[in-house]
This record gives C-alpha cells, sequence and structure tokens, in this order.
C-alpha cells in the first residue's frame, strides 16, 4: 500500500512539474504575441508584420522621424513592468496572508500609493512640471504611501501570527475609504493644473509615459519583480501556517516583512507611473493558481508573464472600444474585477452561506 502510495504521489509531482513547465512556455509566448501587438498596433491602424519589422529597422520612419517602436516602445515596456509587479505583488501578499481576498488595490495599497502621489503634487504644484519631479519625487512618494498602506493593514489585521480574512478586507475597505477621502479633498482645493490633470491619471492609464519616467521607476519594478519569486519556498512554508515555517527554520518575521515591503514598493513604483489599476493582483493568482497549483516556485513564475501579457491585453483593449479616444484602464479592470470579486467571494461561503 505504501509503495502504491509513493508511486501515485511520485506521479502527481511529475504531472504538476510538466504542467508547470507548459503553462510556462504558454505564458511566455502570450506575452510575446502580446509585446508584438502592443508595440505594433496604435488607434486606427494596425500594422502589418512586414511594416512592422520595417518600422523598427527604422526604415519607413513616421512623419515627425521617430518610428512606431520608438514612440510605442516606453507603453509597452511600463505595461509589462507594472503588470508583472501587481500581479506577483497580489500572489505574494494572498500566500502571505493566506487569503485568496488579499489585492494590491483591495487592501488599499495602492490608494494609499495614490494619496501620497496626489499630496506630492499638491505640496509641490510649482515644480510639479519639472521632469525630476516626476522621475524622483513622485515614485519616491508612491512607495511611502504604499508602504505604510500595507503596514496599517498588516497590524490591523493580524493577531497572534494569523490573518483574519474578514479582518484584512475590513481594514482595506477602511485604507480604501480614509485615502479615497483624502484624495477627493486634495483634488477640491487644488487650483493648479496638475491636480486637475489627476483626476484622469487616478483612472488608470498607460498613456503619457516617457523615458525619464520609465527609467526612474524601472528599477523598483524589477527589483521587486526579481526578488519575489526568490522567497517562494518561504512563502510555501507559510501556507502550512507560521509556527509550522518557524520549526521547519525559515525566519517568519523577516520573511514576512520583506514580502510587504518588496509588494508594497512594486504597488508604489506601479502606481506612479500608471495610476490605480485595480484587480490584476487579485485575479491573475487565481487563474494561474487554478492551473498550476499553490506551489509558489512555479506559481510566482508563471504570475509575472500572465500579469504582464493580462495589462498589455488590457491597454490594447482600452485603445480599441472607444476610438479614436483611449478608455482608462482602471474602467476595464474594474468591470471584470468587480464581478469576479463578487464570485469569488460568494464561491467562498458556499450554498449554506457559511465558509
Amino acid at each position: 500500500m505504501s509503495v502504491t502510495a509513493a508511486a501515485v504521489s511520485a506521479g502527481l509531482t511529475f504531472r504538476r512539474r510538466y504542467l508547470g513547465a507548459l503553462v510556462l512556455w504558454l505564458f511566455g509566448a502570450l506575452l510575446a504575441l502580446a509585446f508584438f501587438a502592443s508595440v505594433g498596433w496604435g488607434a486606427g491602424d494596425a500594422a502589418p508584420l512586414l511594416a512592422l519589422l520595417a518600422d523598427a529597422l527604422g526604415v519607413w520612419p513616421s512623419a515627425s522621424g521617430e518610428t512606431a517602436v520608438s514612440m510605442r516602445l516606453p507603453r509597452t515596456l511600463v505595461g509589462v513592468l507594472s503588470g508583472a509587479a501587481l500581479a506577483v505583488s497580489g500572489a505574494a501578499l494572498q500566500g502571505l496572508f493566506r487569503s485568496p481576498l488579499a489585492d494590491p488595490a483591495l487592501i488599499g495599497v495602492s490608494t494609499g500609493s495614490a494619496l501620497a502621489v496626489v499630496a506630492a503634487m499638491a505640496l509641490g504644484a510649482g515644480s510639479s512640471t519639472l521632469p525630476a519631479f516626476h522621475a524622483l519625487v513622485l515614485p519616491g512618494a508612491a512607495c511611502a504611501g504604499g508602504l505604510l498602506a500595507a503596514w496599517l493593514v498588516y497590524r490591523v489585521a493580524s493577531r497572534e501570527g494569523r490573518t483574519d480574512a474578514a479582518a484584512l478586507l475590513l481594514a482595506g475597505v477602511g485604507v480604501n475609504a480614509a485615502a479615497a477621502a483624502g484624495i477627493g479633498l486634495l483634488l477640491f482645493v487644488g487650483a493648479e493644473q496638475p491636480l486637475r490633470q489627476a483626476s484622469f491619471w487616478l483612472l488608470g492609464s498607460l498613456g503619457g509615459i516617457d523615458r525619464t519616467r520609465l527609467l526612474a521607476a524601472a528599477p523598483v519594478l524589477l527589483g521587486a519583480v526579481a526578488a519575489l519569486p526568490l522567497l517562494a519556498r518561504h512563502l510555501n512554508a507559510l501556507l502550512l501556517g507560521e509556527r509550522e515555517a518557524l520549526h521547519l527554520g525559515f525566519h517568519v518575521e523577516r520573511a514576512k516583512r520583506l514580502i510587504v515591503v518588496l509588494a508594497a514598493l512594486a504597488t508604489g513604483a506601479s502606481v506612479a507611473l500608471t495610476g490605480v489599476i485595480g484587480f490584476i493582483g487579485l485575479i491573475v493568482p487565481h487563474l494561474v493558481r487554478a492551473m498550476v497549483g499553490p506551489d509558489h516556485r512555479t506559481l510566482l513564475p508563471a504570475v509575472i508573464l500572465l500579469g504582464a501579457s493580462s495589462m498589455l491585453l488590457a491597454d490594447l483593449a482600452a485603445r480599441a472600444i472607444v476610438l479614436p479616444a483611449e478608455l482608462p484602464i482602471g474602467i476595464l479592470t474594474g468591470c471584470i474585477g468587480g464581478p469576479f470579486l463578487l464570485w469569488l467571494l460568494t464561491r467562498r461561503r458556499g450554498p449554506a452561506g457559511d465558509e
């Protein structure tokens, strides 16, 4: 009997590894296609393969002397980095809190970052048009706001080494409400043009990205996206419980602090570039977990690939829905993520209304 059980376990492990590798290859191919489409497609045109390749080589420059690649590449790179950052942050927070409802936007991290950015705009209204302000001050403020919001939610929702899912959601609602009220107050009393523009920025968009802002935020995004998968074994151990993880030899408190800091930094840097784009960190980890299972060693790399692809595909849809205008991505993801969250809550409660 034990031999049979061991054989079955070995077979399941092999199939999971094979499936995980296959999923990673498929998500990688999807990301390549989404990247190619994002660079090659603009409002009102759809460049064929030959024209796009010639454009990439500079054979057919536009009237301004720029190629489609040079004009759209910063936007596409921001989509890749921000989508990967939001998705992997959501997956890491779900593993840390042991709750499928953890999401940077849902628990207030994104809104806290946005409040800090709007406050920085209000305090530095005279200098908010300078490139250095957007490149250094706004990302720094966003990361600080995200860290503060994440710390506050973590403190409220955690007790005696455990995190209550209901408390997590309620803490997120409270932080979101307070941050939204602060943003509304700043926008109401602000008379400067940057604060007026912030109303549209808060809806989330990949438009208006320049190379200076991208290069300033890219190290934070890349660092967080690269570092969080290195904590996969810690997250796997935390799924068993903090006491069990401690008995397995993991430094639990240090890992928890590091995960929160990395997720908050990734979210803050993303918000500084794109505004608030919700539900990427909620939907993508659920889809990937349903395909590859809860092992974070496979889950986190797959989430990074699908998160980047999802952001690019959402941006393409936002560009196509209301031509020649552009629909903010935050509206699009909210229309999808809201019903998904309701479905998730209904599924967790079950037919009898119980957890």
